[in-house]
């Protein structure tokens, strides 16, 4: 069995392979976090823990829409909910480590925001 040398066709399979790969990522983290609710949500946190209705208040979501948001990006391990069981009973949200990494990511898009949307 011979080997042939790569051709021109292969060093473009590759280059392509590679771009792909690095769309994928950008892609897959759009899938993450790219739901409207969940980049309020998230934005949101970044000035520190809050509890579920002054979540509600700042981010004007419905209840049922901030506690499905909330659910997911706890699951996908964006944010912590700290339960105080005094009375009444309250939960608090903050990001996580992973979530805190997303705020210069967040910083990066205002600024284009602000340079290329009227």
């Amino acid at each position: 069995m011979t080997t042939q040398p790569p051709t021109a066709d292969t060093d473009e399979d590759t280059e392509v392979e590679r771009l792909n790969a690095d769309v994928c990522n950008v892609v897959g983290s759009v899938e993450k976090i790219g739901s409207k609710w969940k980049l309020i949500v998230l934005n949101d946190l970044r000035d520190g823990e809050k509890r579920f209705n002054e979540l509600k208040r700042s981010t004007g979501a419905s209840s049922y829409t901030l506690s499905r948001v909330l659910d997911d990006l706890e699951e996908e391990g964006f944010l912590e909910n700290r339960k105080e069981f005094e009375s009444p009973v309250a939960s608090y949200y903050a990001l996580t480590e992973k979530g805190s990494t997303l705020c210069p990511v967040f910083d990066a898009l205002d600024e284009w925001g602000e340079n290329w949307l009227e």
